[in-house]
């Protein structure tokens, strides 16, 4: 009796948990709340796969069922003996077609969705001015962070990803030292980024993120790929803009061609910084990728530091000074770690001096 109890309240338990947890997805971040058609159309495979596991549970426990209540000994006795059907052609046919329509059922839109998301050759289209139509963005993944490239614009970019909504946006991924996994849940699957090849695909953004995550405006991005210990802290953003939005946001970023920072300054965070960090991240947004650190352009429009601490002057501080270990504490496992000396104070005018580089208004 206890025993059963004990059971009926673990499934009321699981119940309750599976309710609760329905209600976590956030648009931000859930595949269950899509924000581009690539999305919505992997949410439908989703949900076909499960209508058809759980008609395949709901006929085979019916059968049971029916089975265990037409055949209880005391109903038909000790000697009954069932109606033998061994090597019946007709079941045979059943087991074997029924599950064959299911998986066909199944096959046929995920192929055609996956073909479908792996045509990328509008990618090269050009029109009479010999421009391209589509938007193209170079994806590389690194040691943990992340490098955004706008080869048609010049830009580069680290951390955030910014895009135009509707329309494709086409991605070219690659890795520059183990393999990663670039993946938007809210917007499209993942895909691995590789060393030795170049995965490309595309994605649609649906919906500006301006007012997602109570204000932060962004979509999170994912590495899916355990690729080392801060694996977990290796997030970028994703701002999509309307298409004006965009292309202002483009303009500013090419306005910064050329823009480094003094050794001689006067201001103490932007002498520091070029002769502590220049070397190994620009705050120009005009350039190629492959560079040794993240690009630091719009350090000041980030909302996150390091891609998952706080985006505030002293949460600045502490990645600074926890650079200064042999093993970064914050982020294990990070490039950045042993390659300058600063002071507190003088890491503190560093924090100050990026808070300063903006592109936004």
């Amino acid at each position: 009796m206890m025993k059963g109890l004990k059971k009926w309240r673990l499934l009321a338990m699981f119940t309750v948990l599976a309710a609760f947890l329905s209600g976590c997805g956030e648009d931000y971040l859930s595949t269950l709340k899509p924000a581009g058609a690539v999305g919505q159309e992997q949410l439908n495979i989703l949900i076909l796969s499960v209508i058809i596991m759980t008609l395949v549970v709901v006929v085979v426990s019916v059968i049971y069922l029916l089975a265990f209540v037409k055949f209880r000994r005391s109903k038909v006795g000790e000697d009954f003996k069932p109606k033998q059907v061994e090597g019946s052609h007709t079941l045979e046919v059943i087991w074997t077609v029924i599950p064959i329509i299911l998986l066909l059922i199944l096959a046929v839109p995920t192929i055609n969705s996956t073909y479908k998301f792996a045509d990328v050759a509008a990618m090269d289209e050009v029109d009479e001015e010999g421009n391209k139509t589509a938007l193209t963005v170079n994806v590389t993944a690194k040691l943990y962070w992340w490098e955004f490239e706008y080869p048609d614009f010049g830009v580069v970019t680290a951390q955030e990803l910014v895009v135009p909504t509707g329309e494709k946006v086409y991605f070219n991924l690659m890795a520059a030292d183990v393999k990663h996994s670039f993946w938007i849940p809210s917007v499209g699957g993942k895909m691995d980024t590789n060393v030795e090849n170049i995965n490309k695909f595309y994605l649609e953004f649906d919906k500006v993120s301006a007012g997602l995550n109570d204000g932060e405006g962004v979509f999170y991005g994912k590495c899916a790929e355990l690729c080392g210990p801060s694996h977990a802290l290796m997030d970028f953003k994703v701002k999509s803009l309307e298409r004006n939005d965009f292309d202002a946001w483009i303009a500013a970023m090419q306005a910064t061609e050329g823009q480094t920072a003094d050794k001689e300054s006067s201001d103490v965070g932007e002498a520091t910084f070029a002769n502590s960090c220049l070397s190994c991240h620009a705050i120009s947004g005009v350039g190629v990728s492959g560079a040794l650190g993240p690009n630091l352009t719009t350090f000041g429009d980030r909302n996150r530091v390091a891609g998952f601490m706080d985006h505030t002057e002293e949460d600045v501080v502490k990645w600074i000074m926890d650079g200064m270990k042999p093993e970064s504490k914050l982020k294990p496992g990070n490039l950045m770690t042993g390659k300058y000396n600063v002071s507190e104070a003088e890491a503190e005018a560093i924090a100050k001096y990026l808070m300063s580089l903006s592109v936004e208004d």
